[in-house]
Parts: C-alpha cells; sequence; structure tokens
C-alpha cells in the first residue's frame, strides 16, 4: 500500500517537491519514530478534530500532546473533540490513522502547532500504514497556508 495516487497529484500539482519514505506497517507516530530511528520531534501527527459542527486538521509534534482547552480559545470554538473514526470513513474517505496533513486535499482548515517552525523538514503521513512523507517545513506552509497557534504541551 504505497502512497495513494490521490496525495501524488495533489502535492505534483502544487508543484511541492517531498521524499516518499517506505517503511514497516505503523499505526501511531511513536511505532513510526521507532522504526525510522528518528527523534519524535521530528514525527508530525495529523489529528481530525471536530469544532462545534466543522472539522479542521491539526498537526503537532509526535512528542506532544494536544492541550483541548488552547486549542478550542484558537478555533474560538464551544465544543471541540477528537473526531471520532467512523469520521475518517464517511467524511474523509480514508482508513482510521491514514490522515495526511494536507487539508487543501479535504477542504478543511490546517492548524500548524508553533514549534513545528523550528524544524527544517517534517515527516508526515503518507496516507498508508507503510508510507510517510518528508516535507519541508516552508514547503509545506506554502501549501497549506496553515493557522499557526500554541496548542501543544509536553506528555
Amino acid at each position: 500500500m504505497a502512497i495513494p495516487k490521490k496525495i501524488i497529484s495533489y502535492l505534483e500539482k502544487n508543484k511541492v517537491k517531498v521524499e516518499p519514505i517506505a517503511h514497516r506497517i505503523v499505526y501511531t507516530a511513536y511505532d513510526l519514530a521507532q522504526t525510522l530511528k528518528t527523534d519524535l520531534k521530528e514525527i508530525a501527527k495529523t489529528l481530525v478534530i471536530k469544532a462545534d459542527k466543522k472539522y479542521v486538521l491539526v498537526v503537532l509534534s509526535a512528542a506532544q500532546m494536544l492541550d483541548i482547552t488552547k486549542l478550542k480559545k484558537l478555533l474560538k470554538a464551544k465544543k471541540v473533540e477528537i473526531a471520532k473514526e467512523n469520521i475518517m470513513k464517511t467524511v474523509f474517505k480514508i482508513k482510521p490513522g491514514t490522515i495526511t496533513p494536507f487539508g487543501g486535499l479535504y477542504k478543511v482548515p490546517v492548524y500548524l502547532e508553533k514549534g513545528l517552525l523550528k524544524l527544517k523538514n517534517l515527516i508526515v503521513g503518507g496516507g498508508s500504514y507503510t508510507d510517510s512523507i518528508k516535507i519541508k517545513v516552508s514547503n509545506f506552509i506554502k501549501l497549506e497556508k496553515p493557522i499557526v497557534g500554541i496548542f501543544g504541551k509536553k506528555k
């Protein structure tokens, strides 16, 4: 199961250079860091968040936990929760755990944890359990124009 064509064509259409990374099957950012022998800080995890009645993608370092209170303020939402797995299938048409941080693909806004701006590259989900994508932070910002905020906390 390689990177889905839909993701590759989205990146090519937007002229974004990425480095695909094939690896053994992983289901979590932690497993990915272990498999690639990479620091958790360099792995970006993407969460699907339901804010009131709309969905957003939240991208933060795998070394952090989501601070719902801070995110709620940033989103100016009354109710904020991590979306349930069935939403992945019904709304995003993907398998749970294969979300990518490319909100443009799903027509949803992207929120980026400010701490990730210190990195040169991010390793993000590639749309499958066996592939990830290495992308320059600057290219990711150009592509997705994320809203940058502070919503991560140390584990």
